[in-house]
């Protein structure tokens, strides 16, 4: 079975149709499905989507959001509360000027504590941030206390080492579906199997043949056959091990 780490079920057109999208995904062979917050007020839909069997929750608040009022009391609360699998999707993002870097620093790290007072794994937003984020990561506090997944990789290989130096594992959605995408079908191929677990960003990011908005859980199953032409091993390794890491990772049931 296959597991799509990062869906972001809550959102349009997803949330429109959620039994028919599970349905999809569960005729592809999608077993389970975590969907991680962005901004605090999608924190009660994310909880009522925990309802879903299938459905696995990550409650954080997003760089882009990091202006918003953090009540983290609150925030760990909720987490206890709906069984949240991760803290996420949080981290850094200096492609854009608001909230500023200092704000979004300030933020991260407060989650980065909580996710290492809860010994939950954290689903890592990286964008223009790396050298500021792997500092911060690297730090005493944090390296070894805290694990978890940078989301959406499609950088080169040089940098996958730094986090995987760091113990976290890497996620590659749609862009390995891409000819184009050299990089990061280049990194796909060559990051470790162990490290590597399997994502769409529904709706937000597309793949080849599919634009953006209509990305679904179900499309987990054109990465994975990519991911295995790839690395030229079979469509069942990649389903399994992946899977694997998922399970390891966020402890969630397979299956």
């Amino acid at each position: 079975m296959l597991i799509d780490t990062h869906c972001h079920l809550f959102m349009k057109p997803l949330c429109e149709d959620i039994e028919g999208v599970l349905k999809r995904a569960a005729l592809k062979g999608i077993s389970a499905i975590i969907v991680p917050a962005v901004e605090t007020r999608s924190w009660k839909s994310i909880a009522e989507l925990s309802e879903y069997p299938s459905v696995y929750t990550a409650l954080g608040l997003h760089p882009w959001c990091a202006d918003e009022a953090l009540d983290t009391a609150m925030l760990g609360k909720l987490l206890v509360g709906t069984g949240s699998v991760a803290v996420g999707e949080i981290g850094l993002d200096f492609k854009i000027e608001t909230p500023g870097r200092i704000t979004q620093i300030t933020v991260f790290r407060t989650q980065l504590d909580l996710a290492a007072e809860l010994g939950l794994p954290v689903i890592l937003h990286c964008r223009g941030a790396f050298d500021e984020m792997l500092s911060i990561l690297s730090e005493k506090k944090y390296n070894g206390n805290v694990r978890g997944v940078v989301h959406a990789f499609t950088r080169g290989i040089q940098l996958a080492e730094r986090f995987l130096d760091l113990g976290f594992y890497l996620a590659f959605g749609g862009a390995v579906t891409r000819p184009r995408a050299k990089r990061a079908r280049s990194s796909a191929a060559a990051v470790p199997l162990r490290k590597i677990v399997l994502e769409t960003d529904a709706p937000s990011i597309g793949m080849d043949g599919v634009e953006p908005g209509m990305m679904e859980p179900a499309h987990v199953a054109r990465i994975a056959e990519s991911l295995a032409m790839l690395r030229g091993i079979s469509f069942d390794e990649i389903t399994r091990e992946t899977s694997r890491n998922a399970v390891d990772l966020f402890g969630i049931r397979d299956g």
